[in-house]
């Protein structure tokens, strides 16, 4: 009854793959998978004290109904005519789920293999209907008809001695000769008494032996031999057969009743012995012997490869073919071990030995197809042992059960319990316990339940495997209150908790973490006379190390140790890892020694687990020592100790055992170097692994092992280094090195993000031909997301076409990849081709398909059509996401479409999706560029009201914002809200703070600021240093110009022809011209080649110079050097000749150039223009004018001398045709004809002109504006006739506005005219000049240079009341003027009748505000005078007045000792600051 128990446990916790699926113990798990793999035999050749513990232990017998073949073939309606004792001749000892209760019938068959002989050598025996080939010898007569009734002897006789009391003995019994026996009468009657008491049988044996009744045999040997073995008394056994006599003892059947002795034990080495023992005496094995030997080996340890075969191959050297039971035998023991190979080898055997199967050969492999989870060959078999003419029966359906009831086929578990039904198979214990297994596994503890209540109605006792079944299940589920209620109901029951039911209670509670429960579970079991085994003592020492409780850890350990139970290698690594925590050093060395001495352990596995235990100097030590002793390097072992010193940052001692290895271990030089560069992959010393991997590549030293390459690979990949990835894998591979399945995905996606995805593309199929399966969907979509950043979209589409070919559904992930392939090429159509696939096969589109579509719209720049895709996706039904209101958004911000952006921003808004960060920072970041001020103010204030801080990047934009629009102030203001933030500025804060300083002329500042960029790390972008060098060109401090050029190119930067032409431009108007020959030799030296903008830059460096002859010789060698030139070089030499005055000249070179061949063009027409705006008498423009009209180009001559009206329509295509042609030429030509005409009076036709420019975009529409609330104008980059003309056609629209009271104008009226010279004109200098004249209110703005400002009310007054504003009509002079009527005074375009006048104001009072000027110019030059000298004296008595004042404050402050800083400057100090 406890071996049945305690084996039916067995079979239960077997079943069970994963008692603790959580990581709360895993020794639990190891151990119980450990147990399940022990069969029944093992658990009965227990010692015989444990065995009548148990049997004492179990009042209430277990029995099989279905032993009986009535019950078993319920249909064949047999008699049983046979005695109880008999058993089946074949037995399949592990049949599905309860490996030993199904055949609880015939699990001794094969024990008895050796008196199952004896007993067939005397009498008939009736085996399932058939009679026995083995026949009787002949008998007498009387012999005979004592034969007819030896079973009623045999068991009366038996009856009484079991009867008797245990005061009273056998020879009472036997004294009394009630009864004549034979002497095989008497075998029989020790036998049978055996079976119920070993003592007793063996009180008979010796009380014959005693009386000499009868001669000794060898079938009473062998009997009694049996008797013994099968009640595990082993010792009396080899007591018996060692005192046999020879002529008894010297038989080949006492010889196999021996060898059955030790082969319930698995002592195969005795039952060797044994078997050479019969051969040296001269007696010859058969198969029961041989049968006999191959039971030990199978149950002396588990199998390993062709066993079976070799020990059938043994039986046939000898002479003897093996039968039915010797291969039903061998398929059983595979059936237990779950050994599917195995089994299929004997069983093959055995069909081409033309042994033919029968019903248990077909119930073993059933039993072991459903153990390996191959319910199908299980099915299978069944169907093939019906067609054989077998019937299944309980067992058989029972295995098949099991089979799907493994692997959770309900539906297939439901149809196999109706066809038993049908059979006349009700639902057994076995039956039930299977299914309620299933569903415990499935988690469906409702069901469990139900099917236990069930069984209960069905008249079925639930037993200790249905009890442990159902604690093992609810275990798991964490359901520990409901696991203690069942253990309850058991005790209740009557059923006696097994070792398997307690310790899956203790498991359950090792796995909620409840000590204290799991340690009073553990003592219950102990009071109930069951001792722990391995499972018990690993979960019990496993909770107690978890909750670091070493004291009792230590002393269960000892104990578990005493009963000869080992932990396994993961128990040791808790267990010194707890030690090693407490410094419990003297109990880590016992460890150590338990380990080596009674665990058998080497001291490389020991090293391992000393190193996992985080042991390491232990672990070192006994590595060396083993190293010393001359023990080879163990690879595994080897990469686990370096792997944990690497994973806890121990590198120095690793590096030190390698060298002390490297030393000692010459052979294993290889396996070292390995070693050290998978340990420092481990701890991420990956540029060292990297060294160490090419060093040993490269000196030829090894072609690497597949962990290696793999932890190489892994850590490149974990780092992104994609180029040593792809090195290392073609390494590999050329060293024959196979990639796992792993690595294959791996480098799939290395070589997508590295930009090859046709080399990714080649890896698939190249691990498809080899058999390995990639399934994982994101590894084809990083391959064709490559395809499409490269826009080859036809070979993704190839991809994905294959991939339809090999699967029905393609996963949605690689369809969104597609899309987004087509998008980048923009291909919309194709891209919604595919939409339109997935929205009729699936799987249906998200919001990242949406977004394809919407993309691939963008690329391909048809903005215009995203509404219309969107009503149509709303039209089918999809909502659109934020992400793809974004993606609208950023497309639209991108193309620079402020109204759309906010249009669509503030349809965001209303449909209640909240602004991100994000979103901020695209908004800003375009308004910035659009210079849309306050625009950009309010978004950033409702950014902070909704709580957001602006960024670096949203600070950025606002720098480049006031930078671009010259508010200087405000960009301060910006960066100091930086630094208050806590931000620290990037490459772009400096450098639009740099830019910044060089545009309000303060390059000095900026170049502090990049010293200061430089020493945080940061470098400054080239451009940087461009502006910077233009900042201090402008200013003509060359010095730092020149220093900041050469020291880029100290750094050897790439510097391009920008560069040096800025350098160029910056010599030629500081009149060095000598330095800009020389860098033009720098240029060449750099590898520069100079172009003819080059040389024109030369050139006009010379003719800014005043050395026109130097520009001609340029000009000359570049006509020597051959090269096709165009008109610049000509208009920089002419341009130079008429600067300098030289008219003639500049005329005669002309001529040349159009001897040459050149037609003189835009270039030539401007120079002439220029320079006859500029002559002082028209007779001299006249004549400039006259040398184009002899080349062709008559027009600026008639627009002098003519008032055609035809002149407009000539003027409108020549404007027309100049505006397509590079260099600004309609832009140039223009701005030279309006200073032409405003200098010589036809200011009406330069009125017209101006329209005409305007309308050819050559001048901006919005050049001047009155608009509602916004007049203001912009005469940036104008020259200063066309500038005049402009601001007088503003003046004159604003006048008209204030007369008639609309448009509104602003408080503030602003004028631009920027700080810039065009042609060496100031537009600031001259405007100002001229509204000074007017006495305008325009004043200089306070805090950005270039703005001139006016307030709106002072404005409109004195449009309408001044006297220089009656008449702002501009009209043309009846007749030319004898000279010119402006003149260019140190970069002023100034009227030729102010110049005096203006000389005077400014030379003696500075800048003064405009009416004061406008009065004094008007004044005749005495009486100015006069005014003048006065305005000084009485600022010079006003001064000396504040000095008193600021004197007499200072001697007060000074006593009151309230002076905290410098002194304020001195009024004088600062007068004539002003006067200076």
């Amino acid at each position: 009854m406890a071996m049945t128990m305690a084996t039916t446990a067995t079979g239960v916790l077997a079943f069970s793959s994963d008692p603790l699926p959580s990581s709360s113990s895993k020794v639990c798990r190891s151990s119980i998978v450990a147990v399940s793999c022990v069969s029944h035999c093992v658990c009965s050749a227990t010692s015989g004290s444990t065995s009548t513990v148990t049997e004492q232990a179990n009042s209430q017998k277990f029995s099989y109904s279905r032993a009986s073949p009535s019950v078993r073939w319920p249909n064949l309606k047999l008699n049983e005519n046979y005695p109880p004792s008999q058993r089946p001749t074949h037995v399949v000892e592990d049949v599905g789920l309860f490996e030993n209760t199904h055949d609880s019938v015939g699990k001794e068959e094969i024990r008895e293999i050796g008196e199952a002989g004896l007993e067939l050598g005397d009498e008939p025996l009736e085996i399932l209907g058939k009679t026995s080939k083995n026949r009787v010898k002949k008998m007498t007569k009387l012999a005979l008809k004592r034969a007819k009734d030896w079973r009623e002897r045999v068991q009366f006789l038996t009856d009484r001695i079991l009867g008797l009391k245990s005061e009273e003995f056998v020879a009472d019994v036997l004294d009394d000769r009630k009864v004549q026996m034979t002497p095989t009468d008497f075998c029989f009657v020790v036998k049978w008494v055996g079976q119920s008491s070993w003592q007793r049988s063996l009180e008979v044996y010796e009380w014959l032996n005693l009386r000499h009744w009868y001669s000794p045999n060898a079938r009473m040997l062998a009997t009694i031999l049996s008797v013994l073995g099968k009640a595990n008394q082993e010792a009396l056994a080899v007591e018996i057969f060692a005192r046999a006599e020879p002529a008894a003892g010297n038989t080949v059947q006492v010889y196999n009743a021996m060898m059955g002795v030790y082969a319930r034990t698995g002592r195969f080495g005795k039952v060797q012995e044994l078997l050479d023992l019969m051969r040296s005496r001269g007696c010859e094995p058969d198969l029961v012997s041989f049968n006999t030997l191959i039971n030990a080996r199978l149950k002396s340890g588990a199998l390993v490869p062709n066993l079976g075969i070799e020990l059938l191959n043994e039986v046939r050297r000898s002479g003897i073919q093996p039968d039915i039971i010797t291969y039903n035998t061998l398929i059983s023991a595979c059936s237990r071990e779950s050994n599917l190979e195995e089994a299929v080898k004997v069983y093959d055997d055995m069909v081409a030995h033309h042994c033919q199967p029968d019903l248990w050969t077909y119930n073993a492999m059933i039993s072991v197809y459903g153990r390996c989870g191959i319910s199908r060959e299980a099915g299978r078999l069944f169907k093939e042992l019906e067609s054989k003419g077998f019937l299944p029966d309980a067992v058989t359906y029972n295995s098949l059960l099991y089979a799907f009831a493994r692997e959770g086929n309900v539906e297939k578990v439901k149809d196999i319990c109706e066809e038993m039904a049908k059979m006349g198979f009700g639902k057994d214990e076995m039956t039930y316990n299977t299914i309620i297994h299933m569903y415990g596994k499935r988690g469906q503890h409702d069901r469990v339940l139900q099917l236990y209540n069930d069984m209960k109605m069905s008249d079925r006792s639930p037993d200790a495997v249905t009890y442990t079944v159902l604690i093992d299940s609810l275990g798991k589920a964490n359901m520990m209150k409901e696991a203690a209620e069942v253990m309850s109901e058991m005790l209740n029951a009557g059923v006696k908790p097994t070792l398997r039911t307690f310790s899956a209670l203790i498991c359950g509670y090792a796995k909620a973490g409840k000590r204290v429960e799991a340690e009073k579970t553990f003592n219950c079991m102990l009071r109930a006379g069951i001792k722990p085994d391995h499972l018990a003592y690993s979960v019990m020492l496993d909770i107690l190390l978890r909750f670091s409780d070493s004291e009792k850890a230590m002393k269960l350990y000892q104990e578990m140790v005493l009963n000869s139970f080992k932990p396994d290698h993961a128990l040791y690594e808790v267990m010194l890892r707890v030690l090693k925590k407490e410094n419990r050093e003297e109990d880590i060395h016992k460890v150590v020694k338990d380990m080596e001495e009674l665990c058998s352990m080497n001291a490389q596995v020991i090293c391992s687990i000393l190193v996992k235990g985080e042991c390491f100097d232990h672990a070192a030590n006994m590595l060396r020592l083993a190293i010393s002793q001359g023990c080879e390097l163990d690879r595994e072992n080897l990469l686990s100790i370096l792997g944990s010193y690497g994973s806890s940052g121990r590198l120095s001692e690793a590096r030190e055992l390698l060298d002390f290895l490297r030393e000692h271990s010459s052979g294993s030089l290889q396996l070292i170097k390995e070693s050290l560069i998978i340990m420092l992959c481990k701890a991420d010393q990956l540029d060292d692994a990297i060294r160490e991997y090419t060093e040993a590549r490269d000196f030829g030293l090894f072609c690497g092992s597949f962990t290696m390459y793999e932890s190489l690979l892994q850590r490149c990949e974990e780092n992104e280094l994609f180029a040593e990835a792809s090195q290392i894998f073609s390494d590999m591979r050329f060293y024959g090195v196979e990639p796992s399945n792993d690595l294959y995905q791996g480098m799939v996606c290395t070589y997508s993000k590295m930009g090859f995805p046709e080399t990714a593309h080649y890896l698939i199929e190249q691990a498809e031909e080899k058999g390995l399966l990639i399934d994982d969907a994101s590894i084809y979509t990083s391959v064709i997301e490559a395809y499409g950043r490269l826009k080859l979209w036809q070979k993704a589409e190839s991809l994905v076409g294959s991939l339809r070919q090999k699967s029905k559904m393609v996963d949605r992930k690689v369809w969104n990849a597609l899309i987004h392939a087509y998008a980048a090429s923009g291909c919309y159509e194709r891209a919604r081709a595919i939409f339109n696939t997935i929205m009729r096969d699936g799987p249906s589109p998200t919001v990242d398909s949406i977004n394809g579509l919407m993309e691939a719209l963008i690329v391909d720049g048809r903005l215009d059509e995203l509404y219309v895709v969107i009503q149509e996706l709303q039209d089918l039904g999809f909502k659109i996401s934020k992400s793809s209101i974004m993606l609208m958004l950023d497309a639209f911000a991108r193309a620079g479409n402020i109204f759309e952006v906010k249009k669509i921003y503030n349809g965001m808004k209303a449909a209640g999706y909240f602004p991100t960060m994000h979103l901020y920072r695209i908004m800003i970041g375009l308004l910035a560029k659009g210079k849309r001020v306050r625009d950009v103010e309010a978004i950033v204030s409702e950014m902070e009201a909704a709580g957001f801080k602006p960024d670096l990047p949203i600070w950025n934009s606002m720098l480049k914002l006031y930078t671009g629009i010259g508010d200087f102030k405000k960009t301060a203001q910006v960066y100091q809200l930086i630094q208050e933030a806590g931000l620290k500025p990037d490459e772009d804060t400096y450098n639009t703070l740099i830019l910044m300083y060089c545009r309000d002329r303060r390059p000095e500042e900026g170049l502090s600021l990049m010293h200061e960029m430089r020493r945080v790390g940061l470098e400054p972008k080239l451009d940087t240093y461009k502006s910077l060098i233009s900042a201090f060109g402008k200013l003509l401090l060359l010095e730092q110009a020149e220093e900041l050029f050469e020291g880029l190119l100290s750094k050897e930067c790439k510097l391009d022809r920008s560069f040096y032409h800025l350098m160029m431009k910056m010599y030629r108007n500081s009149g060095n011209h000598s330095k800009a020959e020389k860098l033009l030799g720098a240029m060449k030296e750099a590898g520069v080649e100079p172009t003819i903008a080059t040389m024109h830059l030369l050139m006009v460096s010379y003719g800014g110079s005043g050395q026109p002859e130097e520009a001609e010789k340029v000009l000359d060698n570049l006509k020597v050097e051959g090269l096709s030139l165009s008109t610049l070089p000509y208009s920089s030499v002419i341009d130079a000749y008429l600067k300098n005055g030289d008219y003639n000249i500049a005329i005669q070179k002309l001529m040349e150039m159009k001897k040459d061949g050149l037609e003189p063009d835009h270039r030539i027409w401007t120079c002439f223009v220029r320079a006859a705006s500029l002559s002082q008498r028209t007779s001299e423009a006249i004549i400039l004018l006259k040398a184009l009209q002899d080349t062709g180009f008559s027009l600026p001559i008639r627009l002098l001398t003519e008032k055609s009206n035809s002149l407009v329509s000539e003027v409108d295509n020549c404007l027309e045709k100049l505006g397509p042609l590079e260099d600004n030429a309609a832009f140039n030509f223009v701005n030279a004809l309006e200073d032409l005409l405003w200098a010589f009076e036809l200011r009406a036709t330069a009125s017209w002109v101006f329209q005409l420019a305007v309308k050819w975009s050559i001048y901006r529409h919005d050049v001047f504006r009155v608009a509602e609330k916004d007049w203001g104008a912009d005469f940036r980059k104008m020259s200063a006739g066309a500038a005049l003309v402009g601001l007088t056609l503003w003046l004159d629209h604003m006048q008209d506005a204030s007369l008639q009271g609309y448009p509104l104008s602003p408080k503030s009226v602003v004028l631009i005219t920027g700080t810039a010279e065009y042609n060496m004109v100031s537009l600031n200098i001259t405007i100002k000049a001229f509204l000074w004249e007017m006495g305008s209110p325009f004043l200089p703005c306070k805090t950005r240079t270039g703005l001139l400002v006016a307030k709106a009310h002072s404005l409109r007054m004195w449009l309408k009341d001044s006297s220089f504003c009656l008449d702002l009509e501009l009209k043309d002079s009846p007749s030319l003027p004898e000279s010119n009527s402006m003149q260019l005074m140190e970069g002023c375009f100034i009227r030729r009748g102010l110049v005096p006048a203006f000389k005077d104001i400014t030379e003696r009072l500075g800048d003064v505000r405009p009416k004061k000027f406008a009065r004094l110019a008007l004044l005749p030059d005495e009486k100015r005078d006069k005014v003048i000298r006065a305005d000084i004296k009485g600022g010079e008595e006003k001064l000396e007045k504040m000095m008193k004042k600021v004197g007499v404050k200072r001697r007060k402050l000074v006593r009151r000792k309230l002076i905290r800083g410098a002194v304020l400057p001195r009024p004088v100090e600062l007068y004539q600051k002003k006067k200076s």
